[in-house]
Parts: C-alpha cells; structure tokens; sequence
C-alpha cells in the first residue's frame, strides 16, 4: 500500500506564472529606452515654461523619464523650485499633487 500523506504532488504548470512574470521583465527591458541628455539650452526653456505656465496657470503636458520609459502627463503647475531641483503639478486625471525633479523633466509644452 502507498500513502503520499505528507508529499506535495507535483504540478505540471506550477512554474508557468513565475516563467511569465520572468518573460514579461525581459520584454520591459527591451521596451526600456535611455534616458535623452539635454543640453543647456533645452533646460532653460523648459524652465521658463513651466514658469510661464505657473504665471499664466496654463495647462501644460508634463514628459518625463522613470524607469526606462518616457510618461506624459496634463496638468497645472503649482509650484517651481529651481534652485531645489522641483516642481509640483497638479496632473488633469485625479487632481493630485505631484511632487518631481525638475532633472527628471524632458519636456514640457502647453496644451
């Protein structure tokens, strides 16, 4: 007589979600792109921007680089930090706060 009490049965596609979630990483990563480098100039207009947009309390689209990809954004700039390296924009979708790097910024445009 053969008891199995105690022992695990093995499961054939046990492994299959822990493949997935290892291909889906792989694919992200190629989908990943390198953060631009701006030069001097494009820094000063992006923060006269968002200035202006402060001062005027235009709707701006917000582009910025985390992790790997490049994420835009509406909203209203509430508040900039040059000297501090932030800003804060209350984005259009749920009307957050947002606190950002104004270093993380590649561009910004009004809407």
């Amino acid at each position: 007589m053969h008891h199995d009490r105690g022992m695990k049965k093995w499961r054939a596609f046990a492994s299959i979600p822990e493949q997935y979630m290892g291909l889906q990483e792989v694919i992200n990563k190629q989908l990943e792109v390198p953060k631009p480098l701006l030069t001097e100039e494009r820094m000063e207009q992006i923060n006269f921007t968002l200035i202006e947009a402060l001062r005027t309390n235009q709707q701006v689209y917000l582009t910025y680089y985390k992790n790997g990809q490049h994420i835009t954004e509406t909203g209203f700039i509430q508040f900039v930090d040059s000297l501090g390296n932030l800003f804060v924009f209350i984005d259009e979708v749920f009307e957050l706060k947002n606190k950002m790097r104004l270093s993380e910024l590649i561009n910004v445009r009004f809407a």
